[in-house]
């Protein structure tokens, strides 16, 4: 049975994280939690990425012996002196010059080394040189490169593959260092499953262990990763007991926050301490960061961004003072916003963005903000920090960006923005496959706000598929219209079916748009200023069909795989792609097929970032990928539709 306690629980803090850490850290210090444990001995071949406990002194030098730089001849240097090209000197092979390889020990009675090359055979017994040479030139001498006693890296030293190098070069073959914190990982909750399980619904796959464990090992710890533990007071209760007896560090994922089901925070103050629950963060808010019998114990929360950015915060520091070390400091850049970011006041906002150079700007792009989107740490190029005093940024505004991958990959990325089509993940797959430097940005925000980017400097080319109502022509108008005075090149990447995704077997009989006002009708729209957008409204305006008859009209996704996910998850319709339909096994009643081309600034034609889109356009996999799609026609695919001079 499950402990049923009085009240719910609720956060005990607000407050900012930094604020948190510094209170938790000082508390752990103060109770010796954060010392590293007894040194343990390693051979250093296996050392690399540990921590030095104390120096490590050479035990030998290195050479231990005067040896030889080069092929040649040892001499006795005095002997050479005079040498010239009008008075050469002769030297007797085997008793004034003895024949050496590089490193051989120098021979007794030599002090130097003349290369074979500036030597001259008068016999096989005489050799003739025209230069002299000066006392120990071409020797190693003892110790040159490390003397025996001389400290070769310090304590508290994360050893590399140079210092195994070193150290092995100094005679010394086995080092102490501290051990790898040991971090146990609790996943709990009565939904959780182990991957490979066939899912039923409501289960979730437990993931979240596995990239806290990586992350653990990243940071140079041992992660051990305990079986699910159910919802269940006492459950977690043992769980946690158990791990404690094993453990340096005791990471509890999920049941962090305050529902009738989250019991960490009760668990962990019933055995110890509870310092902070609740920090001023988003995502990751209910973090509670506890100690029980002389060990840190922190529960994560279970939505995955969330559980990465409090390890990132809170574990992190914990295993690197174990270790003696301090994490290392990401890297920062200033980039340019590329669409408006609202944020709420009180908390700071960790957003992830996508990166790319456009110009002489790195266009930072934020995409899903979702604590549930591990996708969208996989896409991230960096994190924008939104500070808890402030409302966000406006669009073109300059930020300051943590990078998560190199800036050099970063100005090798080709940004598109505008419109979104499952094609541009098959281009950026076969981009990086053809490029493997290279790399595509693509933000979802519309043809109208892609045109809009393009305006203001911030992409490489734009995805747009607008409709003009009376010409019926695609993109031209709004190119004209929205960048009158500047030169484009419009290049078809795909004609497209759009229409209506609806449930497998179509249960509502939908047959066409005019079904979508027809009561008990649900549906999903896209965002205002996609082209999925006005090409719905422009067939309503033709139908007679005012958008206030339609139940869901004002619900937005800024995808047509979000649409279809939508479906999937229970809404009769959604205007889209077929592909998107097929994907997800849904119906699709056609309605239009439409053009989706790329708008590309002139300046950028003849550069890398469109070059390479165009040579991989061309490929016959690519084309064949696409198209197997579904609801895809690339007759025109690479084609020149218009330029704007």
């Amino acid at each position: 049975m499950s402990k049923v306690t009085g009240k719910r629980d609720v956060y005990l803090d607000d407050r900012p994280w930094e604020e948190a850490l510094e209170e938790y850290m000082a508390y752990l210090e103060q109770k010796g939690v954060l010392n590293p444990g007894p040194p343990e001995v390693v051979a250093v071949e296996e050392a690399r990425g540990r921590v030095t406990a104390a120096p490590v002194y050479a035990r030998v030098s290195s050479p231990h012996y005067h040896a030889a730089a080069m092929d040649g001849y040892a001499v006795r240097a005095a002997l050479t002196f005079g040498a010239s090209e009008t008075a050469p000197k002769r030297l007797a092979v085997g008793s004034e010059a003895i024949m050496v390889d590089t490193g051989d020990p120098l021979p007794e009675g030599c002090d130097a080394v003349i290369m074979v090359e500036d030597v001259h055979f008068v016999s096989p017994e005489v050799l003739e040189i025209t230069q002299p040479v000066y006392p120990w030139q071409h020797v190693r001498p003892i110790g040159e490169d490390i003397v025996a006693t001389e400290m070769i890296v310090p304590a508290n030293h994360r050893v590399r593959p140079v210092d195994i190098g070193g150290l092995l070069a100094g005679g010394v073959t086995e080092i102490s260092v501290h051990p790898r914190p040991r971090v146990a990982i609790l996943p709990t909750g009565t939904e959780l499953v182990e991957p490979g399980r066939e899912l039923r619904p409501g289960d979730i796959i437990d993931y979240n262990s596995r990239m806290l464990a990586g992350l653990v090992s990243e940071w140079g710890g041992d992660p051990v990763r305990k079986k699910i533990t159910a919802d269940d007071f006492e459950a977690l209760r043992q769980s946690l007991l158990e791990a404690l007896q094993e453990s340096d560090v005791v990471l509890i994922n999920a049941g962090s926050s305050a529902g009738s089901e989250d019991y960490t925070a009760e668990v962990i103050r019933s055995l110890g301490r509870v310092l902070v629950h609740g920090v001023a963060t988003k995502p990751g808010k209910p973090v509670i960061l506890g100690e029980v019998d002389g060990r840190p114990v922190i529960g994560v929360p279970g939505y995955p961004v969330s559980a990465y950015l409090c390890a990132d915060l809170f574990v992190k520091p914990i295993i690197y003072k174990k270790l003696g070390s301090v994490p290392p400091a990401r890297r920062k850049i200033e980039a340019t916003v590329s669409r408006k970011l609202v944020s709420s006041l009180g908390v700071e906002e960790f957003v992830r963005v996508k990166l790319g150079q456009v110009g002489d700007k790195i266009i930072a792009t934020p995409i899903s903000r979702g604590a549930g989107i591990i996708m969208s740490l996989i896409r991230a190029d960096g994190i924008v920090r939104v500070p808890r005093l402030s409302e966000g940024y406006g669009a073109g505004q300059a930020v300051p960006v943590e990078l998560l991958r190199p800036l050099e990959e970063i100005k090798e990325t080709t940004v598109i923005i505008g419109s979104h089509d499952i094609a541009l993940d098959v281009l950026a797959n076969y981009l990086r496959r053809l490029y493997p430097q290279a790399s595509l940005s693509s933000a979802h925000v519309g043809s109208l706000a892609g045109l809009n980017a393009l305006k203001r400097g911030e992409a490489h080319c734009a995805g747009t598929h607008l409709l003009d109502e009376e010409t019926g022509e695609y993109n031209v108008s709004y190119i004209q219209r929205l960048l009158p005075d500047r030169g484009v090149v419009l290049v078809n990447l795909v004609y497209r079916e759009q229409g209506l995704i609806v449930a497998k077997g179509n249960p509502k009989g939908i047959r066409g748009l005019e079904d979508l006002a027809r009561p008990g009708v649900t549906f999903v729209n896209r965002q205002r200023g996609a082209g999925t957008r006005v090409l719905l409204d422009y067939h309503l305006k033709q139908l007679g069909i005012s958008p206030d008859q339609i139940n869901g009209y004002e619900r937005e996704e800024y995808t047509h795989m979000a649409v279809a996910a939508a479906v999937a998850g229970g809404v009769d319709a959604g205007l889209g792609i077929r592909a998107a339909a097929v994907a997800l096994g849904l119906d699709f009643i056609p309605l239009a097929e439409e053009r989706y081309d790329l708008c590309i600034p002139r300046e950028y034609w003849d550069t890398p970032y469109i070059q390479r889109l165009l040579t991989v356009m061309n490929l016959p996999e690519f084309r064949k990928e696409v198209q197997a799609l579904g609801g895809y026609d690339l007759r025109d695919c690479g084609k020149v539709m218009w330029e704007q001079k």
